[in-house]
């Protein structure tokens, strides 16, 4: 197992950053997560609130929005967050992706949306053929490419959508908003190599903030 929460800072929860616009998200989605519905109804139901956000400026604070050179996710991505439910039910936060850096091939464990914030990125997402039963082997074949400017979105509903890696293809770091229904950063996760079918369980950790440890 790998554990990128290299930093051990204190864990940190509810809004580490502050705006209208992210709480007016982040009380879409503890609605959604209220609601009599179905995980794919809920993105329905928070996807105004969320498509708002990423056509809004001047919500992400700009340490938020910048490269993480110590990040253990290594080429200098940064995964910050901005609000963390402390039952971890939800979390929201930004990924920043330097110019020719990619993600891993990974996974995140739960539905929701990711959308572009800054930047432009590639991304390809996997579908899984083989049955899971392996935790160290996938067999995985490339179901999309597809290439995301501001205001793209999309969603993940597992298995649906969630292996995948970025790349980010302009000039200027990308940063991708994610809103996902469990504490993303801190949940042990799969890293993938699709080439070899090898699978790594990983934690990747935030850049601002801490995991519970236990």
């Amino acid at each position: 197992m790998c554990d990128l929460d290299h930093r051990h800072q204190p864990a940190a929860f509810g809004y580490l950053a502050d705006a209208p616009a992210i709480r007016a998200v982040v009380e879409a989605a503890e609605q959604a997560l209220a609601a009599r519905a179905s995980n794919a109804e809920r993105v329905e139901m928070l996807r105004p609130a969320f498509e708002a956000l990423l056509a809004s400026d001047g919500w992400l604070p700009e340490p938020f929005a910048s490269p993480d050179e110590t990040s253990g996710m290594g080429g200098g991505i940064g995964q910050y967050a901005l609000y963390r439910a402390e039952d971890a039910s939800l979390c929201l936060f930004s990924l920043v992706v330097p110019p020719g850096a990619a993600t891993p091939v990974h996974d995140h464990l739960a539905w929701g949306l990711v959308g572009i914030y800054r930047g432009e990125q590639d991304e390809t997402v996997y579908r899984r053929l083989d049955d899971g039963q392996d935790a160290e082997r996938a067999e995985l074949e490339v179901a999309l490419n597809q290439r995301l400017a501001r205001g793209g979105c999309y969603t993940l509903l597992p298995p649906d959508g969630d292996i995948h890696y970025v790349r980010t293809v302009s000039e200027a770091p990308s940063v991708s908003i994610h809103l996902l229904a469990n504490d993303t950063a801190c949940v042990w996760r799969h890293k993938f190599e699709p080439e070899s079918g090898r699978v790594t369980a990983f934690r990747s950790g935030y850049s601002n903030a801490g995991c519970k440890e236990g």
